[in-house]
């Protein structure tokens, strides 16, 4: 988080950042039309990280509440839809970077951090943390590794953002994951061992 927030903090100087040549060599690789079949994949992936990846943790928890799991419930809450709030968007306001020259999806002011990466890294990684056992979450962290890659590319190749700004929202994603995976330990271990004991609701 502290070198994403770096990295925000060096867009604000004059003249390009230092590493504005790896955007520009990044976003000129990105050729392509917003007609081509790879086009639907990235704008399906730019639903997950907008208006679904706010639906979802949301659905997950109230279902999560409905079963007893009202610590996991509050975590992923707080995780994927207070932190958004919290630290995107006043980070976006900030640093107010530019974004690319004609994106081919609407866009709103601020490209840094991706708002979208950010969306689905939180959520994938408290998905995880809520729903799998530890033997099991290696599989799951492979696949939001995955997930996470592709909805960076996804941002980069519809020229919504450039690489920094979605290597920044998995970055600042992880993070605050793994500070308030810390800060709910204690809870999560509780509800653990009541749902083992089945005294989810003592």
């Amino acid at each position: 988080m502290a070198a994403a927030l770096a990295a925000g903090l060096a867009t604000l100087g004059e003249g390009a950042p230092v590493f504005q040549g790896v955007d520009d060599l990044w976003m000129s690789a990105m050729r392509g039309s917003p007609d081509e079949a790879v086009t639907g994949l990235a704008r399906a992936l730019d639903v997950l990280g907008g208006p679904l990846g706010m639906v979802v943790p949301l659905v997950l928890t109230g279902c999560l509440a409905i079963y007893g799991r009202w610590r996991s419930g509050v975590f992923v809450f707080v995780v994927c839809v207070l932190a958004n709030v919290v630290v995107v968007l006043p980070v976006k306001q900030f640093i107010d970077r530019p974004r690319p020259l004609e994106p081919w999806i609407l866009v709103g002011g601020g490209s840094f951090p991706s708002g979208q990466v950010f969306t689905v890294t939180t959520l994938v990684m408290a998905a995880g943390v809520v729903l799998f056992p530890p033997a099991a979450r290696r599989w799951w962290w492979l696949f939001a590794a995955v997930l996470v890659g592709a909805t960076m590319w996804s941002r980069t190749w519809m020229h919504a953002q450039w690489l920094s700004d979605a290597a920044a929202g998995a970055a600042m994603g992880a993070g605050v994951v793994l500070l308030l995976w810390s800060a709910f330990a204690r809870l999560l271990e509780e509800e653990a061992v009541r749902a083992a004991a089945g005294r989810l609701w003592d």
